[in-house]
C-alpha cells in the first residue's frame, strides 16, 4: 500500500498518549509538546495528513533521510515507495509522488499527524519526531532512506563542490548526523543561511525603516509568506535604518514554480555525446579539470521539470537539485507576480523598487572569492572562488573561459555575452596576424619602394605652402619620413587585406551563429521561448483609459493608438536628426580648429612645432575631438533616455531595443564622424593655389600632407582607438574599485577596521556596486564600436585588429574581475542570443565593404599608381606594374603653379630665396592640372579623368565582388553544425524511447496491482 505523508506544526502544552477506542481499533495518539505535533498510529493503512493556513509554508525537507515506518512483523524486501504529500495553500491540492529504491511497502499501520492549534510556528526536526516515536511506540521501527536516482552526477548538481564548501552535502547519513550541529553553526556565521543554519538565502530585499511606503511593503511581505516563501529580517551593522529581508524558497515552492516556468532539469545521461567536444586542444589553453574537478560538465539530457514525473529526474539532494542561480530566478519570478496593493496593476517587485518601497534587491554571492588555502590542494570554497581562480585571475589570461560555470553562476544572458566576446576575440587572431603581416610587408619592402625613394631624393622640388602667409615653402624631400610611414600602411597588400577583412566579418558572423546554436543546445535554450512580457508601468499609466484584448493572453490591456504612436516616432526621429546635426557641428568646429591652428603652428617659435605644423595640428585636433566625443556621450545618453521614454514602448524589451538603437547611432556617428571627414573630405575640395575654396569666405580649407592624407587617417584611428579603450577600461574597473574602496574607508572610520571581518554576506554584497541599470548595454556597445573600428577603416590602419585583440584579452579578464569581485551578483536571466546587437553587427559588416572600397579608391594612392603604371609610366602598354614601372610617378602626380598668381591674402611672407638664393618663380602641388602656360591654365588633365574613372570602376567591382563572396559564404555555411543536428535527433529519439518505456512500466505495474487486489479487467491494454 502507498504511504501518504505530510507535515504540520503546532504548539501544545503537554505530552499525552491516549487510546482513542471510538475511532479505529488499535489506534494511539502521540502528542509532542516541543514540536507541537499530534501523531496518531492506526493499524489499517499509512497516511500522514497536514492541515495548515494558506499563508503558512511548510519547511523544506531535512537533510536527514526521510522516515519510513515499518512494522516489526513485515518481511524485509526491496519495493517501490510511493509518497504523496498534500498541503493546503502550498500545492493547491496537487499530490507529489516520489519513488525510491531500497524501501519496503508499509502495511499494517496508519500514521496521522494533525495540527492541534494555531500557535506560533516552530521548526520541525525529523530527528526529534522520530526519537519521540521510538521511545513511546516500541513496535515501530524507524528507518532512514533517501530519495535518490540511480544515475551518475550531472552538471546541474552543486554537490560536486569541495567538501569544505558549506553548500555541499554528504551521502553518509551517520556522518551528517555527527557533524550536523557544526555545519549549522558554520552556516550561521557565513551569512548564506537563516539563523537556524538550515535554510539557504535565495534572495535579499533591502529597505529603510524611514521609508514612507510601509503599508505597501507590509502587504507585499504578507503575500510573500502566503506564496510559501520563508522570510527573515536583519538590521544592518552599519546603519540601523537599513533592514535586510532574507527569502528562502522551500522544495515545494521550487518544484511548483519550476514546473510553471518550464525549468529544464537533468533526467538522463548518455556519455556517447561527449566525443563532440574533443576537438579542442588539451593544453595549454584548456583548464586543468583533473586539478579542478568542479569545472567538469557532464553531458546530461534535460526536460522541463514535472512533479508527476519526478522519478525520471536525477535528484541526489533536494537542497542542491536546483542550483543557486535557478533558485534565485524562481524567487524573482514569484516576487514579480505578488501584489502589494489592491488594483489590477499593483503588482511586482520592480514597481516597489521604482517607488522607493525597497532600496535594492539582489541574490547573494556564494561567499568570499578568496581563500587562505590553495585551490589546487584544498579545492574551491565555492563557485565564486572557483570563478575567481580559473576565470577572473590574470594568471589564466591565455586559457579558455569556463563558460558552463559562468552560465551556472550568472545565468545564460551573461554567459552568452562572454561566449560572444570570447568567440570575437578568438576570431581576431587570424585578422590580427594578417594585419601584422601587411604591416611587416610594408616594412620589408620599404627600401624597394620607388615612390618613397623619389620623395626622399626630390631635393629640387619645392612645394607650395599649405596655409596662408605664415606657412613657408618646403622641399618635397622634407616629407621623406611621412612617405615611408605611409608605405607601411598603404602598400600592395592593402587591397588584399581589405577584401580579407570584409570576408572575415561575414565568416565571423556565420560561424558565430553555429557557435550560438551549439551553446543554445548545451544550455537548453533551443526550445526556450521568452514569456509574455509584462507591460511597462509608464505605458499602463499613460494609456490605461483605452484598452483592447491581448491576442495571446486574451486579457484586456492598455492600447496605444496608431496616430499617437506615429506622432511620437516622428518627434523621436526629429530629435535623432537634431543630435546628428550637433555631431556635424562639432566636426565643423574641429575643421575650423585645424584650419586656424595650422597657420598658428607654422608661425610658432619652436622649430620642432614649426617644421611639423601639420602633424601637430592633426594630433591636437584628435585629442580635442576625443574630449568632445566623451562629453557628447554623456549628453547623448540623456537625450536617448528622453526620446525613448517619449516613444512610450509597450514592454521592457521594446524599450531596451529602442534605447540601444539610439545610443548606438549617436555614439557611432559621434565616434566616426571626424574619421569620415579625414578619410573622404580632407584635401578633396580645397581648390588650387590662386583659387582656394574657403569657409565663410575667410578660412582656407586644409590640405593633405605632401605624402597624402592616409597618414592623417592613421593618426586619427590610432589615437582614438587607444584612448577610447583605455578610458573604457578605467571606467569599467577603476571607477567601481574607487567607489568600493571609499565605502570600505568610511566603514573603517566609523566602526573600526575589525568590523568588516564580521559582516555577513548580505552586508558585504550590499556594499558592492549594483550592476549597470542598462544591464550589458555598455559592455556590448564598447565591443560593437570596436568592431566598427576594426572593420570599417581597416584598409587605412591594418594594425586595428591587433590592437583590438590585445584590448579584448584584457577586457575579458577585467569584465570577469568586475562581475566576480566588484559588482553585486546579477539576477540569472535567460536569453537565446545577443539580441539586436547581431543585426547591428551585420549592418557594420555591410558598411565596412563600402567604406573600405572608398578608402582604397579615394584616400590611398593605390589607384593613381595603378593608372600611372599601366598608362603613363615606363611600362605603359606592357601589362606590367612592378616598381620599375613607377619611375617618375612623383613628378607626374605634381602640378606646377606660378607664384605670381597667388592671391594677396594667400601670398607667403617668404619668397623662397633660401632654397636657391633667388626668389622662386614656381612651386609644385598635388593635383592633376595643366601648367599656367596652357590654353586653359590650371585645368584638369586627361590623367585626372583616367584616375577618376578607375576609382569609380574599382569601387563598383570591389563592392560587387566582395558582396558576392559574402553571400556565397553565408549560403555555404549552415547555421547548425552536422554533429549538432545528429545530437538533437538522438536526444529526441532517446526521450521518446524513455517515455515509452516509463509509460509501459507504469501500465504494467498498475495491471499487477489490479490483479493483486482482484480488480483485473478483461478489456484493458496492454
Amino acid at each position: 500500500m502507498p504511504c501518504q505523508c505530510g507535515l504540520a506544526r503546532t504548539d501544545f502544552p503537554a505530552l499525552q498518549m491516549t487510546a482513542l477506542a471510538g475511532r479505529v481499533p488499535g489506534s494511539e495518539v502521540l502528542v509532542l509538546p516541543d514540536l507541537g505535533l499530534s501523531v496518531s498510529i492506526h493499524g489499517a493503512e499509512q497516511r500522514l495528513q497536514t492541515h495548515q493556513r494558506q499563508s503558512v509554508a511548510s519547511r523544506p525537507g531535512s537533510r536527514r533521510r526521510l522516515p519510513v515506518v515499518r512494522h516489526s512483523s513485515l518481511p524485509p524486501g526491496r519495493r517501490t515507495i510511493k509518497m504523496e504529500a498534500s498541503s493546503s495553500g502550498i500545492t493547491n491540492g496537487k499530490n507529489k509522488v516520489f519513488h525510491a529504491e531500497g524501501g519496503v511497502d508499509l502495511q499494517g499501520y496508519q500514521l496521522d499527524m494533525q495540527r492541534l492549534s494555531d500557535g506560533p510556528r516552530n521548526d520541525v526536526d525529523f530527528s526529534e519526531i522520530l526519537n519521540a516515536i521510538q521511545e513511546m511506540a516500541k513496535d515501530v521501527n524507524i528507518l532512514f532512506d533517501e530519495l535518490e536516482a540511480v544515475n551518475s552526477p550531472c552538471k546541474d548538481d552543486d554537490s560536486l563542490l569541495h567538501p569544505g564548501n558549506l553548500t555541499s552535502t554528504s551521502d553518509d547519513a551517520s556522518r551528517l548526523d555527527a557533524g550536523g550541529e557544526m555545519v549549522r553553526e558554520k552556516n550561521k556565521l557565513n551569512g548564506l543561511y537563516f539563523r537556524d543554519g538550515k535554510c539557504r538565502i535565495d534572495y535579499i530585499l533591502v529597505y529603510r525603516k524611514s521609508s514612507p511606503q510601509t503599508e505597501k511593503r507590509e502587504v507585499f511581505e504578507r503575500n510573500i509568506r502566503a506564496e510559501g516563501l520563508q522570510m527573515e529580517k536583519e538590521s544592518s551593522l552599519i546603519n540601523s535604518d537599513i533592514i535586510f529581508v532574507k527569502l528562502h524558497a522551500p522544495w515545494e515552492v521550487l518544484g511548483r514554480y519550476a514546473e510553471q516556468m518550464n525549468v529544464r532539469m537533468p533526467f538522463r545521461i548518455d556519455k556517447q555525446i561527449s566525443r563532440f567536444r574533443r576537438w579542442l586542444p588539451k593544453k595549454p589553453m584548456r583548464l586543468d579539470k583533473e586539478t579542478l574537478p568542479d569545472l567538469e560538465e557532464n553531458d546530461c539530457y534535460t526536460a522541463p521539470f514535472s512533479q508527476q514525473r519526478i522519478h525520471h529526474f536525477i535528484i541526489h539532494n533536494k537542497d542542491t537539485f536546483f542550483n543557486n542561480a535557478t533558485r534565485s530566478r524562481i524567487v524573482h519570478h514569484i516576487l514579480q507576480r505578488i501584489k502589494y496593493e489592491e488594483g489590477k496593476n499593483k503588482i511586482g517587485l520592480n514597481r516597489l523598487l521604482t517607488n522607493g518601497s525597497y532600496e535594492a534587491a539582489f541574490p547573494l554571492h556564494e561567499g568570499s572569492y578568496r581563500s587562505k588555502n590553495s585551490i589546487r590542494t584544498h579545492g574551491a570554497v565555492n563557485h565564486r572562488h572557483l570563478l575567481y581562480e580559473c576565470w577572473a585571475s590574470w594568471g589564466v589570461w591565455y586559457k579558455y573561459q569556463p563558460l558552463d560555470l559562468v552560465r551556472r553562476y550568472f545565468g545564460e544572458k551573461i554567459g552568452l555575452y562572454f561566449a560572444w566576446l570570447g568567440w570575437y576575440t578568438g576570431m581576431l587572431f587570424p585578422a590580427a596576424f594578417i594585419g601584422l603581416f601587411v604591416f611587416l610587408y610594408g616594412v620589408t619592402t620599404l627600401d624597394h619602394c620607388q615612390v618613397s625613394k623619389e620623395v626622399c631624393r626630390a631635393t629640387g622640388i619645392i612645394m607650395c605652402p599649405v596655409c596662408d602667409k605664415y606657412c613657408p615653402f618646403m622641399r618635397l624631400s622634407d616629407s621623406c619620413v611621412y612617405a615611408k610611414v605611409t608605405h607601411l600602411f598603404d602598400n600592395g597588400a592593402t587591397v588584399f587585406f581589405a577584401v580579407f577583412m570584409a570576408v572575415w566579418a561575414t565568416v565571423f558572423l556565420e560561424f558565430w551563429k553555429r557557435r550560438r546554436a551549439v551553446i543554445a543546445y548545451d544550455w537548453d535554450l533551443i526550445d526556450w521561448e521568452e514569456e509574455e512580457e509584462e507591460i511597462r508601468p509608464q505605458f499602463e499609466a499613460k494609456y490605461s483609459k483605452k484598452e483592447r484584448m491581448n491576442p495571446i493572453s486574451g486579457k484586456p490591456e492598455p492600447y496605444q493608438a496608431f496616430a499617437d504612436k506615429c506622432s511620437r516616432l516622428i518627434v523621436s526621429a526629429s530629435g535623432i536628426f537634431f543630435m546628428i546635426c550637433v555631431v556635424i557641428a562639432a566636426v565643423f568646429g574641429i575643421v575650423i580648429y585645424r584650419v586656424v591652428t595650422v597657420s598658428t603652428f607654422a608661425a610658432f617659435k619652436w622649430a620642432l612645432i614649426r617644421n611639423n605644423s601639420q602633424v601637430a595640428t592633426t594630433g591636437t585636433a584628435v585629442c580635442i575631438n576625443f574630449c568632445i566625443i566623451m562629453l557628447l556621450n554623456v549628453l547623448y545618453e540623456k537625450v536617448a533616455l528622453l526620446l525613448t521614454n517619449l516613444e512610450q514602448p509597450r514592454t521592457e524589451s521594446e524599450w531596451e531595443n529602442s534605447f540601444t538603437l539610439k545610443m548606438f547611432l549617436f555614439q557611432f556617428v559621434n565616434l566616426n564622424s571626424s574619421t569620415f571627414y579625414i578619410a573622404f573630405f580632407l584635401g578633396r575640395f580645397t581648390g588650387h593655389p590662386g583659387a582656394y575654396l574657403r569657409l565663410i569666405n575667410r578660412w582656407r580649407l586644409e590640405e593633405c600632407h605632401p605624402s597624402g592624407c592616409l597618414i592623417d587617417l592613421c593618426m586619427q584611428m590610432g589615437i582614438i582607438m587607444v584612448l577610447k579603450q583605455t578610458w573604457n577600461n578605467f571606467m569599467e574597473l577603476g571607477y567601481p574599485l574607487i567607489q568600493n574602496w571609499w565605502t570600505r574607508r568610511k566603514v573603517r572610520q566609523e566602526h573600526g577596521p575589525e568590523r568588516k571581518i564580521n559582516f555577513p554576506q548580505w552586508e558585504k554584497d550590499y556594499n558592492l556596486q549594483p550592476m549597470n541599470a542598462y544591464g550589458l548595454f555598455d559592455e556590448y556597445l564598447e565591443m560593437i564600436l570596436q568592431f566598427g573600428f576594426t572593420t570599417i577603416f581597416v584598409a587605412a590602419f591594418p594594425l586595428a585588429p591587433l590592437l583590438a585583440l590585445l584590448n579584448n584579452i584584457i577586457e575579458i579578464r577585467l569584465d570577469a574581475y568586475k562581475f566576480v569581485t566588484q559588482w553585486r551578483r546579477p539576477l540569472a536571466s535567460r536569453a537565446k542570443d545577443i539580441g539586436i546587437w547581431y543585426g547591428i553587427l551585420e549592418g557594420i559588416g555591410i558598411l565596412s565593404v563600402i567604406t573600405n572600397a572608398f578608402v582604397i579608391a579615394i584616400t590611398s594612392d593605390f589607384i593613381p599608381r595603378l593608372v600611372y603604371a599601366y598608362k603613363y609610366g615606363p611600362c605603359a602598354g606592357q601589362g606590367e606594374a612592378g616598381q620599375k614601372c613607377m619611375v617618375g610617378y612623383v613628378n607626374a602626380s605634381l602640378s606646377v603653379f606660378r607664384i605670381s598668381d597667388f592671391e594677396n591674402r594667400s601670398e607667403p611672407e617668404s619668397d623662397g630665396s633660401e632654397f636657391s638664393g633667388t626668389p622662386l618663380k614656381y612651386c609644385r602641388y598635388r593635383d592633376y592640372r595643366d601648367s599656367p602656360h596652357a590654353l586653359v591654365p590650371y585645368g584638369y588633365t586627361l590623367q585626372f579623368w583616367h584616375v577618376l574613372a578607375a576609382r569609380l570602376a574599382f569601387i563598383i567591382v570591389f563592392e560587387h565582388l566582395v558582396f558576392c563572396i559574402k553571400h556565397l559564404i553565408s549560403y555555404l555555411i549552415p547555421d547548425l553544425p552536422k554533429d549538432l543536428r545528429d545530437r538533437m535527433r538522438r536526444e529526441k529519439y532517446l526521450i521518446q524511447e524513455m517515455m515509452y518505456e516509463a509509460e509501459l512500466e507504469r501500465l504494467q505495474r498498475e495491471r499487477k496491482e489490479r490483479k493483486k487486489n482482484g480488480k483485473a479487467h478483461h478489456n484493458e491494454w496492454p
